[in-house]
């Protein structure tokens, strides 16, 4: 579940988590990555007690006593940063009771996010989930090992490190071998590129995927970028691909919306934007 996807309540109550994640992870003194740690934990214990997590959405209780039991179930197993997170979400109000524990998810995925801006990796982690993804595409063998039922996720966690270990940032490696090891339902690919999604509105930008036949000059994906950033209304960011079969053309896409054209002619174009 992501804001876009999500529906009535669980929009508003999903919403209202970020705020409070955002408000919270702003304090210096907060450890993002163990605070990312904590939901995972959380999250995992939510799915696996369905029995639980239906107590904690139930409209029918108050919410008040929703957090208490939920305080009771946490204590001393997480950080106070954590268990007054899962708090303020089960005093909310969720569509279904999954909508939690996909609200769970999201906010450690965008916890470990923050802790790699707060390093400064935000750009190289987003760069990483693009190209892992890619390269998951590109191997089926790779895919098929990644997403096999009877394999353990302990083997699934090492074959991720042996690619991953020592070659990718570390938030990288947590992001994606927790998308590997507990699905929950997401596809590999659908996984990635949600999680590319969040990396991207972290920084309140978008995403444009650039496939061109030869990789881009500077010039060019400067150009371009500042096109698409005035076009859009928004700070672009570009994930550069390349596929010989484009014929040396570009082509573009935003969310749903592709863009096709020579290069020349997209660059030109971007520059009588830029000046106009």
């Amino acid at each position: 579940m992501t804001a876009q996807t999500a529906h009535g309540a669980s929009r508003e109550a999903l919403a209202a988590a970020r705020e409070r994640l955002d408000a919270l992870t702003d304090n210096t003194a907060v450890d993002a990555k163990l605070l990312a740690d904590d939901l995972a934990a959380v999250t995992a214990l939510l799915h696996r007690e369905v029995s639980l997590r239906r107590v904690l959405t139930d409209p029918a209780q108050p919410g008040e006593a929703k957090a208490e039991l939920s305080g009771r179930l946490l204590g001393g197993k997480v950080g106070g940063e954590t268990a007054d997170l899962v708090a303020g979400l089960v005093r909310s109000r969720w569509s279904q009771s999954r909508d939690l524990v996909d609200a769970l998810e999201e906010l450690t995925d965008l916890a470990d996010l923050t802790a790699a801006q707060k390093s400064g990796a935000l750009d190289t982690v987003e760069d990483e989930l693009f190209r892992f993804g890619r390269i998951v595409a590109a191997n089926t063998g790779l895919r098929a090992a990644l997403t096999d039922r009877a394999a353990s996720g302990t083997a699934k966690s090492e074959l991720l490190r042996s690619l991953l270990g020592g070659r990718a940032d570390a938030a990288t490696e947590r992001l994606v071998t927790r998308l590997v090891t507990a699905p929950r339902g997401r596809s590999l690919e659908a996984g990635l590129e949600s999680l590319a999604k969040l990396a991207a509105d972290r920084r309140q930008r978008m995403v444009a995927v650039v496939t061109s036949a030869v990789p881009l000059a500077d010039q060019q994906k400067e150009r371009l970028g500042a096109a698409l950033a005035k076009i859009y209304g928004r700070q672009m960011h570009l994930n550069l691909d390349v596929d010989p079969e484009v014929l040396g053309g570009i082509r573009v896409q935003v969310g749903d919306e592709v863009i096709n054209g020579s290069i020349a002619d997209r660059i030109e174009d971007a520059h009588r934007r830029m000046a106009g």
